[in-house]
């Protein structure tokens, strides 16, 4: 028989039908109230409080908000989250959440076989009794697909979380916190078990900030300015606009229709362009910038009037420009001019990966201008991989963003960027090319509309910003809503993550991670740099020659 409790507030409730109780527990409330998605539970706070001292951590947060409760019904029992709690005149009514249903062990009354969803649901009145940590194992242990183990689950001590790679990178996923949180380190953690759950993985990351790469040294191969040798001939058509035009309006449009004709010329003059047929403006096909700069000045030789010849000025000095300025070497360098583009593929792609399946693209010495492109080229030629070797054996590409509010802005902040647009393209059919996005920013609410909706898996830590917590609450599933309440009540490097790649939505403690494979990303100690002293001199004599060589 249930055990009675005393006096006090849940003695209000409506008499819940006999039920036998599982051994060891004791009942701490009655439904109330249901609906589709969750209900209300009246608490009997004398149990509530008589268990907020248990050494379970599980059970001194039975009844407290982020708290789990179970509810039976017939041969099963229903769990449940602790959304909200409130004081009324007839007690303290607890607002949960529906979360799954596992079968009941008739001998211990403990749950196994737990699924999601709900099939059944009880009547007002049914009894409520706590979740144990043997109910949780069951809840939260991973089942035989692949995965990887990232920390701990909120409030246990040694229950693991597991990410499901494959429903999390078949859908995409998105990492979310403000500055300060850990969101980097913990980035780094994911990707390194996901690296040594698959060695001979693809994965790219563009890193802005140069964070990545101390963290990935052993096991991934890094690329900056000095060793990316990314030939410019590899830009489609919008690209080299980006690049080599700087006009707006009706101007724009001469400089357009200039440069389509002169890049086409100068596409089809090599051997390459000379052996297809049909060859398009957009076809990745090695030319001359000489070519180039030479077919404008034949074409502005046919202008009659000399004001005439002001886009064609324009543009071959804009292109001359970009030639001999030694920032730009990376990419418009002579010696980019063969045909580099298996090799390219081959090294940034990692294929294959020799052990070391990610690529860290370093774009901080980057000149600002030609980030944006940098990055466009990159993540759209991961996708024209993916749609070009469809009927080949497939190599699925995890492309890794940072700083993504940076590359796909909403259309408040947009420029009409080709980089927001291929990203957006990617987040909106990727996974049918076998291509996964990983969004990973502090501000997702300056993400572009319908981005981050787009993101089966999303791992949201603190959110300090009212504007960027209503933008993931409108992305995040109904049943995780329960959660969202405790993302600016987070601990740095405390996460919710709900969608595609867990079970059911879970608040994780990320795992530690090791000083050589954390990113370069710690805050600078004030109070013990401040008491350094000595060799200024020389700091700032070497960060000038740095600063006036560029880096070089």
């Amino acid at each position: 028989m249930t055990e009675m409790p005393g006096d006090g507030a849940f003695a209000n409730a409506t008499p819940a039908p006999a039920q036998a109780a599982p051994i060891g527990m004791r009942q701490i409330g009655a439904l109330n109230d249901i609906a589709g998605s969750g209900g209300q539970v009246l608490l009997d706070t004398a149990v509530v409080e008589s268990y907020l001292n248990d050494a379970d951590p599980v059970l001194a947060s039975a009844g407290s908000v982020g708290g789990q409760l179970k509810i039976r019904l017939g041969g099963t029992w229903l769990i449940a989250n602790v959304r909200s709690l409130k004081l009324t005149d007839a007690g303290v009514l607890a607002q949960i959440d529906f979360l799954g249903e596992g079968d009941e062990e008739r001998l211990t009354g403990k749950l196994y076989r737990f699924r999601r969803g709900v099939t059944r649901y009880p009547v007002p009145g049914s009894a409520a009794f706590p979740v144990s940590t043997a109910d949780l194992k069951q809840i939260y242990a991973a089942d035989d697909r692949a995965h990887i183990e990232i920390g701990t689950v909120y409030p246990t001590r040694d229950i693991r979380a597991a990410l499901y790679v494959d429903a999390m990178l078949g859908k995409h996923f998105a990492l979310l916190g403000s500055t300060g949180t850990g969101k980097s380190t913990s980035a780094a953690l994911i990707l390194h078990r996901i690296c040594e759950l698959a060695p001979q993985g693809h994965i790219v990351m563009v890193d802005p900030h140069g964070e990545y790469s101390a963290a990935f040294d052993g096991n991934g191969a890094i690329f900056d300015v000095s060793n990316l040798q990314m030939p410019y001939w590899l830009m489609n058509f919008e690209e080299h606009c980006e690049v080599f035009l700087t006009t707006t309006g009706n101007e724009a449009q001469i400089d357009k229709d200039i440069l389509a004709k002169c890049l086409l010329a100068a596409r089809g003059k090599s051997r390459l362009g000379q052996e297809i047929a049909k060859l398009t403006v957009d076809a990745p096909i090695p030319y001359l910038l000489s070519d180039l700069t030479n077919l404008i000045q034949l074409e502005m030789g046919k202008m009659d009037r000399a004001g005439d010849t002001a886009p064609y000025l324009r543009l071959r000095t804009k292109i001359d420009e970009i030639k001999a300025d030694p920032r730009y070497g990376f990419m418009f360098s002579g010696m980019l001019v063969a045909d580099t583009m298996q090799d390219f593929i081959a090294r940034i792609f990692r294929l294959p990966g020799d052990g070391k399946p990610i690529s860290i693209i370093d774009v901080s010495g980057v000149p600002n201008e030609i980030t944006s492109v940098v990055v466009a080229v990159l993540s759209r030629m991961v996708f024209d991989f993916a749609i070009w070797s469809r009927n080949e054996p497939q190599r699925p590409i995890l492309l890794i963003c940072e700083e993504a509010h940076r590359y796909i802005p909403n259309e408040r902040n947009a420029d009409g960027s080709s980089v927001g647009k291929i990203l957006s393209r990617i987040a909106k059919e990727g996974r049918k090319y076998g291509v996964s996005l990983g969004l990973i920013t502090q501000r997702p609410s300056d993400l572009a509309e319908g981005v981050l909706s787009q993101c089966g898996t999303i791992i949201s830590m603190r959110l300090n910003n009212d504007r960027d917590q209503a933008f993931v609450r409108a992305a995040m599933p109904e049943g995780a809503r329960g959660f969202l309440a405790s993302i600016p009540a987070l601990r740095n490097r405390e996460c919710i993550i709900c969608g595609e790649g867990v079970a059911i939505p879970i608040r994780v403690a990320f795992d530690g991670l090791e000083e050589s494979k954390r990113p370069a990303s710690a805050d600078p100690i004030f109070s013990d740099l401040w008491r350094e002293t000595g060799g200024e001199d020389q700091i700032i004599d070497r960060t000038i020659r740095r600063w006036r060589s560029q880096g070089r």
